[in-house]
């Protein structure tokens, strides 16, 4: 096993992700995000939405990035926290609003199974309500103890300044903003890659597999599900994807596996999705182990509602 060629590859690999995914969606999304804002829209809606969401613990902000997950992708939410942090989002909230990315669906994984049999709009509901019940979580119990002051007024509006910039001006602060962030995730994205390819050239996944199958046997589980969870927790969604694509080609995969695992197995909380999301802030890290119970109860709350109904 050689470890240089194995980082070399993972570094290629998470510079593809960061080039040639994070930073094209990452634009586009920081780019409306920030003509909102400038718009005054942002701020209409962050007034109008944070009341009703205040019991979950979800700002109108966080509410943007929730939509953003089960729309359009797992790095669109990326452009509403980096507005967060700008804006001096609490510890608590923030928080709250990590537990809830973590514990729900993204849509660039929920919208290529659909034609393999995901019921897309039952998936799509159980994961608001385990992204609910996360950030609910976090904030009222697992984060109680952060401190609930704003760093800034994060619902005050844009400065005269901002008001003035220009369309091309947007683009180019959105531009400059992505390539930012998107470069700030490569050292956890790389490590995490790293992890994962040691362990397959060392027979750690085959290891896993042969000990899991005996416990699964036993709480009849089919040993159908260890490929894509290992790979789902150690290379991501997109890699979760590929493999899930090809066993249904095979025809070892079938549309109930999907809908019965999706509530488990569609979710961002893996090595390279805490690697991307961590990375945007030096206070996310710190944030993150208070967010892991409610992320892990969300979870669960997806996983058995799933479980019950396929």
């Amino acid at each position: 096993m050689n470890i240089i060629d194995i980082i070399m590859s993972a570094g290629k690999a998470s510079v593809d992700v960061a080039l040639y995914t994070l930073i094209p969606i990452m634009v586009v999304m920081l780019f409306i995000m920030k003509y909102l804002e400038v718009k005054g829209l942002l701020d209409f809606v962050v007034r109008h939405a944070t009341p009703l969401l205040k019991p979950f613990g979800i700002t109108g902000l966080a509410f943007f990035a929730m939509i953003q997950l089960n729309f359009v992708s797992f790095a669109a939410p990326l452009a509403a926290l980096a507005i967060m942090e700008k804006r001096g989002t609490s510890d608590r909230h923030m928080a709250a609003t990590l537990a809830m990315l973590f514990a729900m669906g993204q849509a660039s994984t929920f919208y290529p199974l659909i034609p393999a049999g995901l019921h897309w709009s039952t998936a799509l509901i159980v994961s608001i309500c385990g992204g609910v019940l996360a950030a609910a979580a976090t904030y009222h119990l697992f984060g109680r103890k952060l401190s609930d002051a704003a760093l800034l007024n994060e619902d005050e509006a844009v400065t005269h300044q901002e008001s003035k910039i220009g369309l091309i001006g947007i683009i180019n602060s959105a531009g400059s903003d992505a390539i930012r962030l998107a470069m700030g995730s490569l050292p956890m994205l790389i490590i995490s890659l790293s992890v994962v390819d040691i362990l397959k050239e060392a027979g750690g996944i085959e290891m896993l597999t042969r000990l899991l199958s005996p416990l699964l046997d036993k709480l009849h589980i089919s040993d159908v599900y260890i490929l894509p969870a290992l790979t789902k927790c150690l290379a991501g969604g997109t890699a979760y994807y590929g493999v899930v694509a090809g066993l249904v080609e095979k025809g070892l995969y079938s549309a109930h596996n999907i809908n019965a695992s999706a509530g488990l197995l569609i979710q961002t909380f893996d090595l390279p999705g805490i690697g991307i999301f961590l990375g945007l802030s030096s206070r996310f890290p710190r944030l993150f182990r208070f967010a892991v119970p409610g992320i892990l109860l969300g979870i669960a709350l997806r996983a058995t509602v799933h479980a019950i109904l396929f």
